[in-house]
């Protein structure tokens, strides 16, 4: 059953000298119970996506529904089977954990202990803090309370977007983890981040740059499609070091990756020998080389390349 489809959709902003595109045309479709993956920079488009697929903004064209409602005609219906987890913190901060947890309840005509089960492992590790504003938080904190609050009325489907932006790499896993427990629950969930690492948490995937798709896959699958022989190389002088790379015309890609630069050649003939090459025309005689598996973001990478 698919839990959300996208047709086709464009949206435009205006701007100082015309319009500018931030949706392309985009169509996918969202299985239920997946967790599934909005990948891309910022500027990609993807808060455009959600805030459509949420009914906050219309496109300018092109068709989505949810749960089968469509985003135009049954916002209303949207809007109560669906959860909402917005990239910039938007719970009041001089109200106090329960405060805001209380509050979101009521809007739902629900209470916190009508769902406390869906909600219980996660407000049990913010219940200490229940009295302090939600203002006076920590980073992973508001994000543990924000999640409360959009899953306090049971929905089936939960969109968060960017929701471990920000926050420490001890939180980022937890809060994975903690999606990953709601998805055995049988709520779909839509999450988008800049963090390419996180693509391989979520079930699938789309990649998004300036608007546009690149690629709609399993993290595996998006891997699978990376056909060409990438290499990993260091220097002691590593900007220069890539400088004298991209001067060859044989490269088709070098970038730098934490300590190394990923490497990819137009064509696969001769490009160890290609690269030693290029490191003792330079004086690079110390240079480290050698074949490595890709990942999402050399994927990624690839794909804007075309």
């Amino acid at each position: 059953m698919k839990t959300v489809t996208i047709e086709h959709i464009v949206k435009t902003y205006p701007a100082e000298h015309g319009t500018v595109e931030a949706l392309k045309g985009i169509s996918f479709e969202i299985d239920q119970g997946e967790v599934f993956g909005l990948i891309g920079p910022d500027g990609a488009g993807k808060t455009s996506l959600f805030r459509i697929l949420t009914t906050l903004l219309l496109a300018n064209s092109g068709n989505a529904t949810v749960n089968g409602f469509d985003v135009v005609k049954d916002y209303k219906s949207i809007r109560n089977c669906i959860g909402y987890m917005p990239g910039k913190f938007s719970l009041y901060q001089d109200l106090s954990v329960q405060e805001n947890l209380e509050f979101f309840a009521t809007i739902f005509n629900t209470s916190i202990r009508q769902n406390y089960g869906l909600i219980k492992e996660i407000y049990e590790q913010i219940e200490p803090f229940k009295t302090r504003k939600a203002g006076q938080l920590s980073g992973g904190m508001k994000q543990k309370l924000a999640l409360c609050c959009a899953l306090i009325h049971k929905p089936t489907v939960l969109f968060l977007d960017e929701p471990t932006t920000g926050v420490d790499a001890v939180s980022r896993r937890e809060f994975w983890e903690m999606l990953h427990r709601l998805k055995v629950q049988g709520i779909t969930i839509l999450v988008s981040t800049p963090y390419m690492d996180e693509a391989s948490l979520c079930d699938r995937v789309a990649l998004i740059q300036k608007g546009g798709l690149l690629s709609v896959n399993t993290p595996k699958g998006i891997i699978s499609e990376f056909k060409k022989t990438l290499w990993s190389v260091s220097a002691d002088d590593m900007f220069g070091f890539m400088k004298a790379i991209k001067k060859d015309p044989g490269v088709e890609s070098c970038y730098p990756f934490g300590q190394v630069h990923h490497v990819v050649f137009k064509t696969e003939e001769n490009s160890e020998a290609w690269l030693q090459q290029i490191a003792v025309q330079n004086n690079y005689n110390k240079a480290a080389i050698k074949v490595i598996e890709p990942n999402i973001e050399d994927c990624f990478m690839a794909l804007m390349q075309d």
